[in-house]
C-alpha cells in the first residue's frame, strides 16, 4: 500500500516526458538547456559568482569540487615549470624577445608549487555546470546570450553541452553525480571565491511579506520591529503604487497582532478600515467626530505629572503658533503665560491632582489672552477658530473612541490651510495614548509633506520620530512631493531616524534629490525613474534590494484605488 502511494506522488511531480535534443531538452512544459565551465581567468575575485546567483530567472547550478592528491599534483606541475622553462630557453637560443606570458605562467606554477609544498593550499578538480529554463527557444536563446556575455565579461567561458544534454540534466539535479566531467584544476583559494552564493537576501522567520525580491524571485519578509527603529519613509510619485504598498502591510501586519493608526488625507483608507471592521473617523468643520487639543494627557508609568503637563503645554503652545502663523518673540512669551493661566482656570496645575479635572476649550484660551497685555491680537486672531468659520473644528469636547486595532482619521473633507493643523491635532493626541500605553503599533502619516511645510509641524513629526521607538511605535511617513519634504530642515533628519525605505517610481524632475538624500547610484537612479508601478528600492538597514510589490487576490479588491478597477466592481 506504501508503495503505491509512493508510486502515486511520483507520477504526480514527474514530468509528462522528455525529449532530448542535441542542444536543449524539453522536460515536461519547460524548455532546458545545460552549460559547462570550462576557461577561468588567471584570477578569480570573491564574489565573482554575484551576478549570476542573482540573476531573476529560473536556472539550476551544480558544483563539482573533487581533491586531487598533492603529491600527484606536485608532480604534474613540476612537469608542466620544465615544460616552460624549455620554451623560454628554446626562444632564447633563437635570439627571439623575452614572452612575458610564458615568465608569468612559470612564476604561478613556482607559488602554487610552493604553496602545495608547504601545505598552505590544496588541489581540487572543479567542475561549474549551470542549466536554464525557458518555454519558449527565442526565450531559451535571449537567456543563454544573456549569461554567457555576462560570464565572459569576467574570463569565464561557458560552452553548451552539444550532444551531451541528457549528461548535463543529469549532473544539475540533485543526484551527486558528474556525467559530464569537465573540470579544471584550481587551487583552494579560487574556488572559495565561489561561496557563500552572495544575494541580497531579506528573509526571515518573522515579519510581514513586503512583496519579491527581483534579485533572485525570494519573498521579502521582514519585521521592521527587528531594527534600531521601526520608522519607515516611503517616497513615490503620484500613481506609483505608494499607498497600495502601505494598505498591503497594514492588512499583513494586523495579522501579526500589530495595531495601526492611519492620518488619511484622501480617504483612501476607509474601505479597508469598513472591510476589518476598524474605525473611521472623519475630521471635518461639519463632522461629528471631534479632538480637544487642551484634553489633559494621560500619565505613563514611571513618569511625574508635572513633567507631563509641561510637556503638553509646549506641543499645545506650537499648535497655537502654526494656527496663529507668525508668533512674534513677545507673543511667544504671553501665548506660554495664557495656556498656563488656561490650564489653572480649570485647577490643572503641576501642583494639583488633575487627574479627574475637565479640560478647557480653545475658547477659553481666547478669554485669557483677551484680558493679558500684548494677548489682544492673537485672541483675534483665534477668533475663526472659536466662533467663526472654523468653530466646528477644534472648539468641541473629545467624543472618538480609540479602542480598535485599526483606527483611521481622515482629513479629505478640510481646507487646505487647515490640514497641517488636523495633522498637528491628531498627531498629538494619538501622541498622548500611545505614551499612555505601551503596544506594538504603526503609524501611518500620509502625504506628510503638508506637515513639513509648517515649521511647527515638521518638528513636531520630526520629534515623534525620535521618540518613538521607547514606545514600541513604528512611524511610517508617505509623500509624493519629495522636494517640499527635503526641503524642510528635518526632512533629512526624518530620513536618517528611518531604518526602512522605500522608493517606488520617482519623477525625472526629483530623481537628483532623492540620489542625493539616500546615496543612490546611476543605475539605481536610472531604475527608479523606469519603475513599473508598484516596483522600486526597499532599503532596510545598511541592505537594499529590488522590490515588487505583489498582493492576493482578496488584498487587491480591497486596497486598489485604480478608479477602473472600482467602476467595474460598481457594475
Amino acid at each position: 500500500m506504501a508503495e503505491e502511494k509512493f508510486s502515486n506522488v511520483i507520477k504526480v511531480i514527474a514530468p509528462a516526458g522528455l525529449d532530448v535534443q542535441s542542444n536543449y531538452a524539453k522536460l515536461g512544459d519547460k524548455l532546458v538547456k545545460a552549460f559547462f565551465a570550462f576557461s577561468y581567468p588567471r584570477y578569480l575575485s570573491s564574489g565573482w559568482f554575484d551576478q549570476m546567483i542573482n540573476l531573476p530567472n529560473l536556472f539550476d547550478i551544480s558544483i563539482f569540487v573533487s581533491p586531487v592528491d598533492t603529491g600527484l599534483a606536485l608532480k604534474n606541475l613540476r612537469k608542466k615549470a620544465a615544460q616552460i622553462e624549455s620554451q623560454m630557453i628554446e626562444k632564447q637560443d633563437k635570439g627571439e624577445v623575452r614572452d612575458p606570458m610564458l615568465e608569468t605562467a612559470l612564476r604561478d606554477v613556482e607559488m602554487l608549487r610552493d604553496s602545495l609544498q608547504q601545505a598552505q593550499e590544496k588541489m581540487f578538480n572543479l567542475g561549474l555546470y549551470v542549466a536554464i529554463y525557458a518555454d519558449t527557444e527565442e526565450e531559451l536563446a535571449r537567456l543563454e546570450s544573456q549569461i554567457t556575455s555576462m560570464m565572459e565579461a569576467k574570463l569565464v567561458y561557458i560552452k553548451p553541452a552539444l550532444f551531451q544534454q541528457l549528461e548535463g540534466l543529469l549532473s544539475i539535479m540533485p543526484l551527486g553525480e558528474d556525467k559530464l566531467s569537465v573540470t579544471q584544476p584550481m587551487d583552494s583559494g579560487p574556488i572559495s571565491s565561489l561561496f557563500p552564493f552572495v544575494s541580497e537576501d531579506l528573509t526571515s522567520d518573522e515579519g510581514v511579506l513586503y512583496g519579491i525580491n527581483r534579485h533572485n524571485n525570494s519573498l521579502v519578509i521582514f519585521d521592521r520591529f527587528s531594527m534600531e527603529n521601526a520608522n519607515q519613509v516611503v517616497f513615490a510619485k503620484a500613481g506609483a503604487g505608494k499607498s497600495y504598498a502601505t494598505k498591503l502591510e497594514i492588512i499583513r501586519s494586523l495579522m501579526m497582532g500589530v495595531d495601526v493608526i492611519v492620518i488619511d488625507p484622501e480617504n483612501e483608507y476607509q474601505r479597508i478600515a469598513e472591510s476589518f471592521g476598524g474605525s473611521f473617523f472623519n475630521i471635518s468643520l461639519s463632522s461629528h467626530e471631534h479632538i480637544n487639543p487642551f484634553d489633559i494627557p494621560a500619565i505613563p508609568e514611571n513618569e511625574s505629572p508635572a513633567d507631563v503637563l509641561r510637556s503638553h503645554i509646549v506641543n499645545l503652545a506650537g499648535l497655537v503658533k502654526l494656527m496663529l502663523g507668525r508668533v512674534t518673540p513677545e507673543e511667544d512669551s504671553v501665548l506660554d503665560r495664557a495656556i498656563s493661566e488656561t490650564y489653572a482656570s480649570r485647577e490643572i496645575t503641576p501642583e494639583e491632582d488633575f487627574s479627574k479635572a475637565e479640560p478647557p476649550l480653545l475658547a477659553d484660551l481666547e478669554s485669557v489672552l483677551n484680558n493679558l497685555e500684548g494677548g489682544k491680537g492673537m485672541a483675534e486672531r483665534l477668533y475663526k477658530f472659536t466662533k467663526g468659520s472654523f468653530a466646528g473644528f477644534l472648539n468641541q469636547r473629545t467624543n472618538v473612541d480609540m479602542n480598535n486595532r485599526l483606527i483611521v482619521f481622515s482629513i479629505r473633507d478640510l481646507e487646505d490651510e487647515l490640514r497641517p493643523i488636523a495633522m498637528y491635532v491628531i498627531l498629538n493626541f494619538i501622541w498622548n495614548l500611545i505614551r499612555a500605553k505601551m503596544k506594538k503599533r504603526i503609524m501611518i502619516v500620509d502625504e506628510a509633506w503638508w506637515m513639513m511645510k509648517y515649521e511647527e509641524s515638521a518638528a513636531f513629526l520630526f520629534g515623534l520620530a525620535k521618540r518613538c521607538r521607547k514606545y514600541y511605535l513604528g512611524l511610517t511617513a508617505i509623500t509624493q512631493d519629495v522636494e517640499d519634504f527635503l526641503r524642510s530642515p528635518y526632512g533629512r533628519p526624518i530620513i536618517t531616524n528611518s531604518s526602512i525605505q522605500l522608493l517606488l517610481r520617482q519623477a525625472p524632475a526629483t530623481i537628483d534629490i532623492v540620489a542625493k538624500a539616500f546615496g543612490l547610484t546611476e543605475a539605481e537612479k536610472n531604475y527608479l525613474l523606469s519603475a513599473e508601478v508598484g516596483t522600486g528600492l526597499f532599503f532596510a538597514g545598511r541592505r537594499h534590494i529590488a522590490i515588487q510589490i505583489i498582493a492576493s487576490y482578496f488584498e487587491d479588491q480591497i486596497i486598489t484605488t485604480n478608479p477602473k478597477q472600482l467602476l467595474e466592481e460598481k457594475r
